[in-house]
């Protein structure tokens, strides 16, 4: 009997070069701006730098493996966002954005896309299950979404949105392709900004944008060579490595972030909490039904704006930054951003790959401290 490999096994060697006897498991980077190229122009061959490298091509190619559809690499999440809004709209188009979403996404579309015709539409990612994708040419969504992990059903989304003509994409950064396959669950589009948990070192920043579609990928690989917004060699690289531990990350992180989650659902000094994992939470349904993992970022509200810098300040092995999905654990007060609308003593808490006991203790005990 024929036993399918899971993409946690698969993600160790993704995009390496087939073994050969007394050379590496994987390739370095290479440097190199410029290749050989004499004769007639092959386009199978590497002409020049901003066109296409090899260190490139071994990562989309593991990425491509993974995620289940032709993948195009970007320096950073943003410029993955910005190539799908740019290459694929027209004037007069409409696009669809979440308004609890990642803000610069947003700022994006509202500073250089709506001056070239593009309207803009937005909708809280609790009200998609119930929208109609009446008129929208491409919806660029986030499931759970950041920072208050609300859910929606991809399958149904995409269903509704393909008989108006639209596409859908998937921002997929809270969960990467192990947590969740956007592909599979008929998206068109699934993007990551893969300074997060994909790379989960915090010392690069990158991104990558899959489609089962060959002619939205041959769109947005086109806008990246013509605007030159194009990853170095190093960092694709490094990308490529962090690979190969992805599925150990996110299993210890996920699986501590479900009994930290537990653990504050019951501190008297915590309002509320926001988790999928818990059963009581909001999103917990669909979450089960479309998610493999239910993520390593966990929202709680404490009473205000100065419990919650207390609370920053007396933890002990959380780093107070604005990022997450790395292997420390990185805790931050949203609202000082001034860009969602959540209560000024929310904190975002993105669990690392610290021993649970360890980690559980610092936070329970910076909130005794209270």
């Amino acid at each position: 009997m024929t036993r399918k490999t899971s993409l946690a096994s698969l993600s160790i060697n993704a995009g390496a070069p087939k073994a050969k006897n007394g050379r590496a498991f994987r390739h370095g980077p290479e440097f190199a701006s410029t290749f050989h190229l004499s004769g007639d122009v092959d386009p199978e061959m590497y002409q020049y730098g901003r066109f296409g490298q090899p260190t490139w091509t071994s990562l989309e190619s593991g990425l491509a493996e993974l995620e289940g559809g032709d993948t195009v690499i970007f320096p950073s999440g943003m410029s993955a966002a910005s190539a799908i809004l740019t290459s694929l709209l027209n004037p007069g188009d409409t696009v669809l954005l979440p308004s609890d979403g990642y803000a610069p996404v947003r700022y994006y579309t509202e500073q250089y896309l709506v001056r070239f015709g593009i309207k803009l539409k937005t909708i809280a990612t609790r009200e998609i299950d119930n929208f109609d994708f009446k008129d929208i040419a491409l919806a660029l969504l986030e499931t759970p979404s950041n920072p208050m992990l609300d859910t929606f059903d991809i399958r149904k989304a995409a269903n509704k949105i393909h008989q108006q003509g639209g596409l859908l994409a998937i921002d997929n950064t809270t969960l990467t392709f192990l947590g969740q396959q956007p592909l599979a669950l008929g998206a068109d589009i699934s993007m990551s900004a893969d300074t997060k948990a994909v790379n989960g070192h915090s010392d690069v920043v990158f991104g990558h944008v899959s489609s089962i579609d060959q002619s939205i990928s041959d769109k947005i690989r086109d806008w990246r060579k013509a605007s030159g917004n194009i990853p170095g060699p190093m960092e694709t690289w490094l990308v490529h490595r962090s690979l190969s531990t992805l599925d150990v990350r996110l299993q210890r992180m996920c699986d501590t972030a479900l009994l930290l989650a537990n653990e504050l659902n019951n501190h008297a000094k915590v309002l509320s909490v926001r988790y999928p994992g818990l059963t009581s939470d909001p999103s917990h349904v669909i979450a089960k039904q479309q998610q493999h993992l239910f993520g390593f970022i966990i929202s709680f509200e404490l009473e205000n704006k100065d419990a919650a810098d207390k609370f920053l300040a007396a933890c002990k092995l959380v780093y107070v930054a604005t990022s997450f999905g790395g292997v420390h654990s990185i805790a931050e007060r949203r609202a000082r951003w001034g860009t969602d609308q959540i209560a000024q003593g929310m904190i975002r808490f993105s669990v690392g790959c610290e021993r649970h006991d360890d980690l559980i203790n610092d936070v329970l005990t910076a909130l005794d401290s209270l």
